[in-house]
């Protein structure tokens, strides 16, 4: 059953290109399970997704804390692999892990955390083995190929599986488990009508 007690807020990077596509699943169960979302872009400024959307970021980034947040959602973006722009958006995914305090990233994110070298020692995923290769990584050898990868208190996935991402963050933070983790899963990524029956026993 989904929980509803007050948590710390997740954070949600959000920057020029973004792929607002990526991580609804992932907020918006997120936000039923009591946690509030709060928008972190490099500034307060506006910024756009890549879908046309304008957000006006809730924080800077220089202002989020790791003990103040209960996860560091990165989403994908073009800039991730067109520029050195959201470099301190990785720089800020390290210091969450140090202070060990969960990061999911999905899309071009992971070539940032790559860059960061923060996939050298940890498995991981991403679009494809070589989109991570070409960026002089030296974790190659931790590349899992799977929907969504989770090391630890780092999750990774690729641009097709935001159902998966969603799966795993569900999965660390405790809001679904087990057979209703699996339910939400199926329903969501495969459209199997025997998962609406585990989600109504579990009050879903």
């Amino acid at each position: 059953m989904v929980a509803t007690t007050a948590r710390k807020p997740v954070h949600l990077a959000v920057y020029d290109t973004f792929a607002d596509w990526e991580t609804g699943h992932t907020t918006a169960y997120l936000a039923r399970a009591g946690y509030e979302i709060r928008t972190v872009g490099p500034s307060r400024t506006p910024v756009t997704s890549i879908g046309g959307l304008r957000i006006q970021p809730d924080l800077a980034l220089d202002d989020v804390r790791p003990e103040d947040s209960s996860l560091l959602i990165l989403t994908g973006a073009d800039l991730w692999d067109t520029s050195d722009d959201l470099a301190p958006f990785a720089r800020k995914a390290r210091a969450f892990l140090d202070a060990d305090v969960p990061v999911a990233a999905i899309c071009g994110a992971t070539a940032g955390l790559a860059r960061e070298g923060l996939l050298d020692d940890r498995d991981h995923t991403s679009a494809i083995s070589f989109y991570l290769a070409a960026t002089g990584y030296k974790g190659g050898e931790r590349y899992v190929d799977a929907d969504a990868v989770t090391d630890g208190k780092l999750i990774t996935a690729g641009p097709t599986e935001p159902v998966a991402f969603a799966r795993e963050v569900f999965g660390l933070l405790g809001v679904y488990e087990g057979e209703v983790l699996d339910a939400w899963y199926r329903l969501f990524h495969d459209s199997d009508p025997e998962a609406y029956a585990v989600l109504e026993a579990a009050g879903e």
